[in-house]
């Protein structure tokens, strides 16, 4: 009885860890599965990262003319995305890649350095399946909720922002700013946890990155 109260206890634990490992293997499965039967017109432009990107409710309306996929997957950092990038990213052969990450990550303590490496492997790994891709970083925005973090998030847009200057098919995309009011944080634009983004929120992400997409 010992034994097999061992062996189960084992088997918790080990599922346990391979989960805390990769908890996102559900969703990015589901993911999959959606786009299985995907029939592609015009360019292919993939939306993802984390929570912001997943939730935005009109984004396959920026291009109709185009294939917009959306990869977001909630709770995401840039760790994540570079653990699921083939299947998030590259096996879609895309013309064009938009990217949010960051903003868990600075919520969850990683230095915006850190974030930036991660980003660039990412930015390496799309652009060494084809160099022709271009990216668009989009700055981390400002919240309610983690409006303490500002000084974090303006570094590490700034990183991004340094970052997109020095390489081609590089862009970097500034939400923040817009979604600042006379220099505060304007908070109409946010539903009632503070953190993600209602109609108008959204609608500011359109005016800024509607105009970057592929023609």
């Amino acid at each position: 009885m010992k034994k097999i109260v061992l062996v189960l206890g084992l088997f918790i634990c080990c599922n346990a860890n391979v989960f805390s490992q990769n908890p996102f293997k559900a969703e990015v499965q589901e993911i999959q599965n959606r786009y299985t039967n995907l029939k592609k017109q015009g360019k292919t432009i993939v939306f993802t990262g984390s929570s912001s990107v997943r939730m935005w409710p009109s984004v396959s309306d920026l291009t109709p003319e185009n294939t917009i996929i959306n990869t977001g997957f909630g709770g995401s950092q840039a760790r994540d995305l570079w653990r699921h990038k083939e299947a998030l990213i590259i096996q879609f052969q895309p013309h064009q890649v938009f990217i949010y990450e960051g903003d868990n990550d600075l919520f969850a303590g990683v230095h915006p350095r850190k974030i930036k490496r991660t980003t660039k492997k990412i930015i390496r790994a799309i652009q060494k399946n084809n160099k022709q891709t271009q990216i668009v970083l989009i700055a981390a925005k400002p919240s309610i909720s983690r409006w303490d973090l500002k000084t974090k998030y303006l570094q590490l847009n700034n990183l991004f922002k340094r970052l997109a200057a020095k390489k081609e098919q590089l862009i970097y995309a500034d939400v923040w700013h817009p979604m600042l009011k006379e220099g505060a944080l304007d908070k109409s634009l946010f539903v009632s946890d503070g953190l993600h983004m209602n109609q108008k929120g959204y609608a500011i992400w359109e005016s800024v990155l509607k105009p970057l997409i592929l023609k």
